[in-house]
């Protein structure tokens, strides 16, 4: 049957697994974001900057403030230590992944991308080739004829360029060098953008790739089901199971019961299990510790639900709610902005859990200050909307 672990253990023991266990350094370094790196495995990218880019946020969650450049020089400079791809979704990712993603790259070359139907267009698809290998560095609106793109519904149309150079990308033909000013992607030649020893790595068997990213979820999960192992670098079931059969075989993962879970678990052989956490964080919604939505709720009991696309007046929380860890108990969520016009953090709305502790208020405050103080912002506002609002602005107030 596994050994039984019970709901506050399995807390410790994930948390702890991302890093929330660690002590944070005075001043992080590309030591520490290294560090870090190695929890997540993964840095989700979105592009709402309602509050700051999703990337950035789980490294400060971690770290505390920190210098952005860090990041930056990780994905932009030599040695990369960083590279996007289809990782989660998109994301940064070690290099050394890109030999297990070589699988998913070939998968698109056979089948073309989602978004994309330039598998059939080779002879644009060559000439954008061509004109990157010249060129260097080079965004779609670089490359493509000029022509403005209207926005509909949620998104851009995008050109037959873009489409093209998605699909480069996808199918590892292209990599991503860094990003322009508006955020959008500077593709090249993987061989001017990854570390020339990670090129040269073999391709693993597709059955060992499998092993490798589950391995590296476990270990980024510190214990889980095989959905959520299978979710982290969003694999398929017939990839994940015989993966994790293997890793048990070999001893790596352990069959564990946990409390209130009707799924068998698997804890990593290498897993710390604290006797407490210590953290006090704002957690991103992109952050690997809410991705997986049944997860967040059997391990805290907070049901989270992201809600950029509800309509406003159908809204529960808020436009962009991050949820607020203190110790290992999810004990709030505020809706935040960066109004930066007005040099202001503004808390749209704050609500309490239920038993969340007495100090929650203070504790958040200090909080929010803190990243007002790392996002450039001198103000700190709450607005009236939520059950935590009125002790939230107190707290402020008394701290001011």
């Amino acid at each position: 049957m596994g050994l039984a672990i019970d709901r506050a253990q399995a807390r410790r023991i994930a948390l702890a697994a991302q890093g929330f266990a660690d002590r944070r350094h005075a001043t992080p370094t590309l030591r520490t974001f290294s560090r870090t790196l190695a929890r997540t495995g993964v840095l989700q990218i979105d592009s709402v900057n309602v509050l700051q880019r999703a990337h950035y946020m789980p490294l400060y969650s971690r770290m505390g403030p920190y210098d952005t450049g860090l990041l930056q020089r990780a994905a932009e400079h030599a040695p990369r230590r960083i590279v996007e791809y289809w990782a989660h979704v998109a994301a940064f990712m070690p290099v050394e992944l890109w030999p297990l993603m070589q699988h998913r790259m070939r998968a698109y070359r056979e089948r073309g991308h989602e978004w994309s139907s330039m598998r059939h267009d080779q002879k644009l698809v060559a000439s954008l080739l061509a004109e990157v290998r010249e060129r260097g560095p080079s965004t779609a609106r670089d490359l493509d004829d000029g022509l403005p793109r209207a926005k509909t519904g949620w998104g851009w149309n995008w050109s037959s360029t873009k489409k093209a150079l998605e699909y480069l990308f996808a199918t590892g033909e292209l990599a991503v060098a860094g990003r322009n000013a508006a955020f959008e992607r500077l593709y090249d030649l993987p061989e001017r953008v990854l570390p020339a020893a990670v090129l040269a790595q073999p391709v693993p068997a597709d059955a060992e790739a499998f092993i490798g990213l589950v391995r590296r979820a476990a270990i980024s999960h510190g214990i889980a089901t095989e959905a959520c192992l299978r979710d982290y670098y969003r694999m398929h079931h017939s990839q994940s199971r015989p993966a994790v059969a293997a890793l048990v075989e070999a001893g790596e993962l352990l069959p564990v019961r946990i409390e209130g879970w009707d799924r068998p678990a698997y804890l990593h052989r290498d897993a710390r299990i604290p006797r407490r956490i210590a953290a006090r964080a704002l957690l991103s919604p992109f952050d690997p510790v809410v991705w997986e939505r049944e997860r967040t709720e059997r391990l805290f009991g907070f049901r989270y639900r992201i809600e950029i696309y509800v309509p406003e007046h159908l809204r529960s929380h808020g436009y962009y709610v991050l949820p607020f860890l203190l110790g290992d108990r999810l004990v709030a969520r505020v809706d935040l902005k960066a109004d930066r016009r007005a040099g202001a953090l503004v808390v749209r709305s704050a609500h309490v859990e239920p038993d969340a502790p007495a100090e929650t208020a203070g504790a958040l405050a200090a909080e929010l200050g803190q990243l007002a103080g790392w996002l450039g912002l001198s103000g700190l506002r709450v607005e009236r909307r939520g059950g935590l609002a009125r002790a939230l602005r107190a707290e402020i107030a008394a701290h001011a």
